[in-house]
């Protein structure tokens, strides 16, 4: 059997991607290849001048004044070969990327609107969870806009446009908010065996013909502080409830992950705003959500830490550090401004959040997942099963639990459940947690 050689590979996979990448995709993956070469130049130089500051500090005052003539403050030589080498880097770098971008800025509004794919967005999804607030702030056509979406769509915020785009809308809203890294299209199985038993699509499908509710989906940018993505929400379904056609009787949420942090965030910031809203929201129901943190981003603040603490790693450091806004309110949850304003998100340190109780009103419901085969081993908190949980939350956190009481999220007994052999993911699909979702949503 002979094996494809890697020029052969790669251009079987760039044919194969271009029948889902937009123009603009290519304008914005150019924007990161650019800065991406500024960035690895920038560690190179900064790596560059802590090996020289090492080198020199055996040689005490008299080698400090050798760096101290030869280099700048980062210990790199402003001047001369070395000087004029990382220069040139630099400036051809922005060159080429400022050429390339102006090209595909002329070319990219003769292409009109263009039909997506599930790869396409799928792509999009993971490149705004990790860089989604530097995609952002950079002006980078990659960065996703949030936007209330059916079957892959933008609805509009316009009561007829809505109702020719929802002809059989109810006055049942069920509005799906996916996690990190992920869309709104992901709700749907990948492949018939995850399929929902009796229903071809997923929970919003099954629960529109067996409960009579409209669902929409949430689509938004999953590397922006979750408050930030919460305000926006909050905006979004005030806009939503005054264009829906039908007067509406029920608002439910149905989130994911980082969505139930988003959500939390969005019913707080609408209250406080006297938005009209949370009077209609009957239902809200969080499906493996870390509200007290999960232990992948402790693991990359501590990797922060470590790389931090020696001038030779240090640059490396800011490797780890491009991780969006997004990521690293997982560390504890963060759902509030007040929980990152200020603070340097990179830094390690102890839980500062400001406790957030349950919207008041609101009938809110708890699902956790363990990987473990009994669902009564990873109720004890003593066990790893509920340490490891799905995979990615462990089931304390995600049944609102914490070890100071105030911090404590008050589901009611018969308002929480644990859900065993299933991964974090596989919350999306599970059929047993539909038949909790109708039993609870009934």
């Amino acid at each position: 059997m002979t094996t494809p050689s890697s020029p052969r590979l790669a251009r079987a996979l760039l044919a194969d991607w271009r029948h889902h990448l937009h123009l603009s995709d290519i304008r914005g993956l150019a924007q990161l290849a650019t800065q991406g070469t500024l960035g690895i130049t920038e560690l190179v130089e900064k790596v560059q001048g802590n090996v020289y500051k090492a080198v020199a500090a055996p040689f005490g005052a008299a080698g400090q004044k050798f760096v101290d003539r030869a280099a700048g403050t980062s210990g790199v030589r402003k001047s001369g070969i070395t000087g004029l080498v990382y220069g040139s880097v630099r400036g051809v770098t922005r060159l080429a990327g400022g050429t390339v971008n102006a090209l595909l800025s002329r070319v990219g509004p003769r292409q009109g609107q263009q039909t997506s794919s599930p790869q396409r967005e799928a792509l999009l999804s993971a490149l705004n969870g990790v860089l989604g607030d530097q995609l952002l702030d950079t002006a980078n056509p990659l960065a996703i806009p949030m936007s209330v979406r059916h079957d892959g769509r933008s609805l509009p915020m316009d009561k007829l446009e809505l109702a020719q785009r929802l002809p059989r809308a109810t006055g049942k809203i069920l509005l799906l908010v996916h996690g990190l890294c992920m869309n709104d299209l992901q709700w749907r199985a990948d492949h018939p065996a995850d399929a929902l038993q009796g229903h071809s699509q997923d929970y919003g499908t099954g629960l529109a013909q067996e409960l009579g509710y409209t669902p929409v989906y949430l689509h938004y940018n999953t590397g922006l502080h979750t408050s930030v993505n919460g305000g926006q929400l909050a905006a979004l379904m005030e806009q939503l409830l005054q264009a829906w056609p039908q007067e509406v009787e029920t608002l439910s949420l149905l989130t994911h992950s980082m969505g139930g942090l988003v959500a939390r965030s969005a019913c707080h910031s609408a209250t406080a705003q006297g938005m009209h809203w949370p009077g209609r929201l009957r239902h809200l129901v969080f499906l493996g959500t870390p509200h007290h943190g999960a232990p992948l981003e402790k693991v990359g603040s501590w990797v922060d830490t470590v790389l931090g603490s020696n001038p030779l790693t240090r640059p490396f450091a800011k490797i780890g550090q491009l991780r969006s806004a997004g990521i690293t309110d997982l560390r504890h949850g963060n759902v509030l401004p007040a929980d990152w304003q200020g603070v340097d998100r990179f830094a390690g340190g102890s839980d500062t959040r400001q406790p957030l109780p349950l919207p008041s009103g609101v009938a809110c419901f708890a699902v956790a997942a363990t990987l473990a085969e009994l669902p009564a081993a990873a109720t004890t908190g003593r066990r790893l099963d509920a340490a490891l949980g799905d995979g990615l939350v462990p089931v304390a956190s995600a049944l609102g639990q914490h070890a100071e009481p105030a911090r404590c999220l008050d589901f009611p007994a018969d308002r929480q459940w644990v859900v065993a052999a299933t991964g974090h993911i596989a919350l999306l699909h599970s059929q047993p947690v539909y038949q909790q979702l109708r039993r609870w949503l009934t």
